[in-house]
């Protein structure tokens, strides 16, 4: 016993080693305890028990690291390098404990709110505020936390304070280099506040035609129609006008033109659109119209007006009613399909030509008969 004795005296680091050892099995226990503590306060509650479970690997650091920096902090013989590392990482590790609580309350918020609903638009609000508030929750904390482990170490911290007090210059331009990121933030913020898109949103982006697709911290994908993906900075949609065919509700009005001969009667056409339109299960019944809207010297236009209830059984309804009566003209007024006309005039002599003289051809260049 005395030989164990005079060794632990005789040798400072492996007292050392001995506290650092028992420190993090006392702070792994203690981790074990508040888990299970935490585990039975939140039995029932599905955000508590997600936000616990997302947290249980960063808390599983964070607490034997509390422990064994409290523990080496009145310990002398602790060299500073050692108390600075052990510093650093308990701040970035409370940050991944932070961005892991953001991320549980995102995640239970798209759960809470479906998007495969009927009526999804409250869902779309809440979801993309909810990612767009997280993403910018996720840079907001690393910024923080990365700021704070350097300020931890004493000749960065000088650096830094003589920079902001002496370098005017330097700051201005580190302000430009950073605008498309601080930009990009900023627009976030604005779209999860103002929502001038949301998650499933129906836009027309630099003439294409797609869906929001996700939303992140810096920029938003579209999907398009024929699945090719829009990749859009953020503050694209705070500076530029865009099309947003569901920022209200997703009920549109579509329409189909068509050319025909003056002699068409219309009565018969509206009642085959009225017809087609009841068939139609994209039809939600608010709107069925066939107006005549121009005219020119071959043939005059129609436009047909019918409403959905979203873009995409618009384009459908749109496509089914043109071809139904493009086939129902052509089945009962073939006629009546645009046609070009072309009338010959022979032009009037005062007096009967001469059968006696020959006539002479005209030149190839010459006007026609037609022509004035």
């Amino acid at each position: 016993m005395i030989p164990l004795i005079d060794f632990w005296n005789a040798h400072p680091w492996a007292r050392l080693g001995a506290t650092i050892v028992v420190t993090l099995l006392l702070g792994a226990l203690l981790h074990r305890l508040v888990y299970l503590v935490l585990r039975r306060l939140t039995r029932g509650r599905e955000v508590a028990t997600d936000m616990l479970h997302r947290a249980s690997a960063p808390m599983g650091w964070l607490v034997p690291l509390i422990t064994l920096t409290v523990a080496l902090r009145m310990s002398p013989m602790v060299p500073g390098l050692i108390q600075h590392v052990l510093l650093a990482a308990l701040i970035g590790t409370a940050t991944w404990l932070g961005v892991s609580c953001i991320g549980a309350l995102e995640s239970w918020m798209v759960r809470e709110y479906p998007l495969n609903t009927a009526d999804n638009l409250r869902a779309r609000r809440v979801q993309t505020q909810a990612r767009v508030l997280g993403r910018a929750g996720d840079v907001i904390l690393v910024l923080i936390g990365a700021a704070l482990i350097l300020m931890t170490i004493p000749g960065v911290r000088q650096i830094g304070t003589s920079l902001l007090a002496s370098a005017g210059v330097a700051g201005l331009a580190l302000g430009f280099a950073a605008k498309p990121v601080l930009g990009n933030l900023i627009a976030g913020l604005q779209i999860a506040l103002a929502q001038p898109i949301r998650l499933d949103d129906v836009v027309i982006i630099e003439g294409e035609w797609g869906r929001i697709e996700e939303i992140t911290g810096t920029y938003v994908v579209v999907s398009i129609w024929d699945e090719r993906r829009l990749v859009v900075p953020l503050n694209y949609f705070i500076e530029n006008p865009f099309q947003n065919w569901t920022r209200t509700t997703s009920q549109l009005i579509g329409s189909v033109f068509l050319w025909l001969d003056y002699r068409m009667p219309l009565e018969p056409l509206r009642a085959e659109l009225q017809r087609l339109c009841k068939q139609a299960p994209q039809w939600d019944g608010r709107v069925c119209v066939l107006q005549v809207t121009d005219a020119n010297e071959q043939a005059m236009q129609l436009r047909v007006l019918v409403s959905t209830v979203d873009s995409g059984t618009g384009w459908d309804l749109r496509c089914f009613v043109r071809e139904g009566l493009i086939a129902f003209v052509q089945a009962n007024y073939p006629q009546h399909l645009p046609l070009r006309r072309t009338e010959f005039h022979q032009a009037e002599s005062a007096s009967p030509p001469d059968r006696s003289r020959p006539l002479l051809a005209q030149p190839a260049d010459g006007p026609s008969p037609g022509s004035p």
